[in-house]
């Protein structure tokens, strides 16, 4: 299959996979639809000649940060689909979306800790959140998130991350996004706090 073949190719599954996704979330966007989100994003995933990492390589050198590669999303940001890549030794803040999503792998594995808030949400600047549980997103894995969840994500494999992002509303539009600490804090999220992880050997 040449270059053409190939992005023709990625673009019809990609579109057809974003259709009946739409049709899921026409539904209501509830745990058991995001899980068959995950699971029409798994087969997606599966087909790894779609997305090769010539195409969609990390930053180089083994750098930190993420490499984002937009693959579809509608005019008013909604259904937005991306490729991240990432090499190991990445890791974020806790944080939240303001937007469902939903995550899954072509290759590389990304530990995902999920947090839940014990406080009452009444104070805009204070938290109180500790970790509910950890889930590894590999190939045949993937993570749901509602609106209001909380992750951290910590790319502690030893391979390079090509991992299917997909979110209710594209990452450009969501303004209200917030990064928690285990200290308490409540501070606006920003892509900066991506850095290395301490796990990582680098």
């Amino acid at each position: 299959m040449n270059i053409q073949d190939s992005k023709a190719a990625r673009t019809a599954h990609v579109a057809a996979t974003v259709e009946r996704i739409r049709a899921i979330e026409a539904d209501g966007v509830t745990p058991a639809n995001l899980s068959r989100i995950r699971d029409e994003l798994m087969q997606l995933a599966a087909q790894e000649h779609l997305f090769p990492s010539a195409d969609f390589p990390p930053p180089p050198n083994g750098e930190k940060g993420s490499n984002r590669y937009p693959l579809q999303e509608d005019a008013n940001g909604r259904f937005a689909l991306y490729l991240n890549a990432l090499n190991p030794g990445n890791e974020t803040k806790p944080h939240d979306h303001t937007t469902w999503a939903v995550v899954v792998a072509v290759d590389g594995q990304e530990l995902n800790r999920v947090y839940r808030r014990l406080d009452d949400g009444s104070d805009p600047d204070a938290c109180r959140i500790e970790e509910d549980h950890q889930v590894m997103v590999e190939p045949g894995t993937g993570i749901c998130l509602m609106p209001d969840a909380i992750h951290s994500i910590h790319t502690t494999g030893s391979v390079p991350t090509r991992h299917l992002h997909m979110y209710g509303l594209g990452l450009d539009r969501l303004d209200g996004r917030k990064a928690y600490t285990l200290e308490g804090e409540i501070i606006p999220y920003n892509k900066n706090f991506m850095k290395p992880s301490a796990d990582s050997k680098a």
